[in-house]
């Protein structure tokens, strides 16, 4: 349920053709980059970019970092970074130099399919030649690294059958490791919420506010501090509801004063293929807010315009 789809009829020459236009000689059209941009998906984006190659003997991406700046620059090249690339560069960003940006490390991780996490460990190491795990263990430490390592096993239950049994005995043992505990077995948190399936962790988290009164997430709060809380309050978030999450934080990059623009770019393009059409509808039923005018009202000029075209249209 994404904003973007494949674009009818589409000719990868003709667009090649009228990018090539707008960046050539003085002076840049960017309209047309980005009414071009934004309305192709990304597999018609990689066919322009060749077809640019093909015709002119020139990298459509270098080009536009020589003749976009900004932010519209960062927003126009991640659209054209192939859909399997995008995590595992975003991951090698959060990794390298000093310091870690953990929150890419939490948002990636913990939102995406065992199936997804599988291909960027992959393409991870066709791109850089380097494991990801190794990377991340290697920056990070804790309980925070081993919640991460377990998710990147990408070894989570599938959906089928749900076992009451294993779904009172999995939210007992949260109880006693949490709200019963002096202190907190991490260990037991990392495991469960790491490894269980979906639907099953869903049913422990209602047997957990059965017998505790409290909402996973309030224990969590309480319980955990730091990259580990934050991480593990994405994991729960994101088995409750992906949309959801990223509604979550779309309004937290945009909120309050200055804008995260990094992350407002990461989810609009790594989503807009996806559940965009459903984070919309998330962001307006838990913040009465619509996401089309946050955009509106955050950001300018033609990164402004990139964005709400990616966004689809206003939630009323």
């Amino acid at each position: 349920r994404g904003t973007v789809t494949a674009f009818s009829p589409f000719d990868a020459r003709a667009d090649a053709e009228a990018l090539r236009k707008a960046m050539k000689g003085m002076g840049t059209d960017e309209e047309t980059v980005l009414k071009i941009l934004t309305s192709r998906n990304n597999a018609q984006r990689q066919e322009i970019a060749a077809a640019f190659k093909t015709l002119f003997g020139r990298d459509l991406v270098d080009d536009l970092k020589s003749e976009l700046t900004g932010k519209f620059e960062t927003l126009m090249v991640s659209l054209m970074r192939p859909t399997y690339i995008f995590d595992a560069h975003a991951l090698k960003h959060a990794i390298k130099g000093a310091g870690t940006n953990e929150k890419v490390l939490t948002e990636i991780l913990a939102s995406r399919t065992p199936a997804e996490v599988r291909n960027i460990k992959q393409v991870y190491l066709q791109e850089y030649e380097a494991n990801l795990e190794d990377k991340i263990t290697g920056e990070t430490s804790g309980y925070f690294q081993r919640l991460l390592v377990v998710l990147l096993q990408a070894n989570r239950d599938p959906d089928g059958r749900i076992d009451e049994g294993l779904v009172e005995q999995d939210a007992q043992v949260l109880f006693r490791a949490g709200e019963l505990k002096w202190g907190t077995d991490e260990e037991k948190f990392i495991t469960i919420l790491g490894t269980r399936s979906v639907s099953h962790l869903r049913r422990v988290f209602d047997k957990y506010m059965t017998i505790s009164g409290f909402q996973i997430e309030e224990t969590i709060d309480r319980e955990t501090s730091g990259d580990l809380e934050k991480l593990l309050l994405a994991v729960v978030k994101c088995i409750r509801s992906v949309p959801a999450y990223f509604a979550e934080t779309l309004y937290y990059s945009m909120k309050g004063a200055g804008t995260d623009d990094d992350t407002l770019i990461r989810v609009m393009v790594s989503r807009s293929e996806i559940d965009l059409l459903d984070i919309r509808k998330e962001l307006r039923k838990n913040f009465a807010k619509s996401l089309y005018q946050m955009i509106q009202k955050d950001t300018s000029g033609d990164y402004r315009k990139a964005l709400l075209l990616l966004c689809g249209g206003d939630d009323e």
